[in-house]
């Protein structure tokens, strides 16, 4: 009996050692230590088309195209559209759209197109340490893929008052990333979040330095008309944000962020707006941008193709339509979101 007692002891040991490292093994599977944070969602971009009664000149629509890069992976995007359409990349950015030409049938009785993709965001941070910033060089304008970033947009000039608030804000600093971040500090400082009234949400940095306020594209024009004005090159960068704490649902607009560049480290992003309404979180904006978001396009003053006859675009992420040369004002669109496993994201890739 006695060494039936023992036996059965010594198994049950065995056994609770058994469930307690597969439990263990369970949470190290679900969090590896060090993993990058990262966000799996599925997006929905739909567009509404309305009814053109001129047979003669047919609707040109444009839609912008996710992309991926080494902070997002793209996974089965599929368009949804009875029209015909083409994919392409504009000249200047290489940014990824869809072109619809519709019959002149389809064009009267309007249309509707649906973007849907999974994709996988992860957190895009960089090291601003010492040991880090060894290899970092002031000579970025030497680089050609650089010089359109070191370059005014027609809404972000780099003379006058946004050039004198550069030189005063960072005078005395001898390294780039010195300047951004005094320039950083003063666009956080002097900039409120404020959407009322009218004049913000164009990306007028000589309006936003005047009125002090405006959305995420206000801010990040002053930032980059201030950074290239500094000689440091900066890219604006627009798509859309993922809310916190929700799994699902509607998304009302778009978000816009930044990132300028230091040879020898690359790309460091920057997101001023966010910090503004995330004050708790100063530091991680100045070198990242979160998992809350996802990527569409870069740049500003935009021409899609040569089919494009009205003005370029001062950004790109909604959609956009011609008729008779002419922009299309009454489109309408409807953006969601919602969060999946990374086994639906494994099956939306096959």
């Amino acid at each position: 009996m006695t060494r039936f007692r023992l036996v059965l002891s010594s198994v049950l040991a065995f056994a609770l050692v058994a469930v307690i490292a597969a439990h263990a093994g369970r949470g190290a599977a679900a969090e590896p230590s060090g993993a990058v944070p990262a966000r799996s969602f599925e997006f929905t971009y739909h567009v509404h088309v309305p009814a053109n009664p001129d047979s003669a000149n047919p609707t040109h629509l444009w839609i912008p195209l996710p992309q991926a890069d080494g902070y997002q992976d793209l996974h089965g995007l599929h368009i949804d559209s009875p029209v015909s359409y083409v994919q392409a990349r504009d000249l200047e950015y290489g940014n990824a759209f869809a072109a619809f030409t519709p019959t002149a049938q389809q064009s009267v009785a309007g249309f509707d197109v649906a973007l849907r993709f999974t994709a996988v965001r992860r957190e895009h941070k960089v090291a601003l340490d010492a040991a880090a910033l060894q290899n970092v060089s002031a000579s970025t304008s030497r680089d050609p893929s650089l010089q359109r970033y070191l370059e005014p947009d027609k809404l972000v000039p780099l003379n006058g008052t946004i050039s004198e608030l550069a030189k005063q804000h960072t005078a005395g600093d001898t390294t780039p990333l010195q300047k951004a971040r005094h320039i950083y500090d003063y666009v956080l400082a002097t900039m409120r979040y404020d959407k009322t009234g009218e004049g913000w949400g164009r990306g007028d940095a000589v309006w936003a330095c005047t009125s002090k306020r405006g959305n995420c594209t206000d801010f990040h024009s002053l930032f980059i008309g201030m950074m290239r004005s500094s000689g440091i090159p900066a890219r604006f960068e627009i798509g859309f944000p993922l809310p916190e704490g929700k799994t699902e649902g509607d998304i009302p607009g778009y978000h816009c962020w930044a990132e300028f560049y230091l040879a020898g480290l690359g790309w460091v992003p920057v997101d001023p707006s966010e910090d503004w309404k995330n004050p708790a979180k100063r530091d991680f904006f100045f070198g990242a941008h979160d998992t809350n978001r996802v990527f569409f396009t870069y740049g500003r003053d935009i021409r899609l193709s040569p089919d494009q006859k009205s003005d370029p675009l001062n950004y790109f992420i909604y959609p956009y339509a011609e008729t008779n040369g002419q922009p299309l004002k009454n489109l309408r669109a409807h953006f969601s979101f919602r969060d999946v496993s990374a086994a639906q994201v494994a099956e939306a890739g096959r």
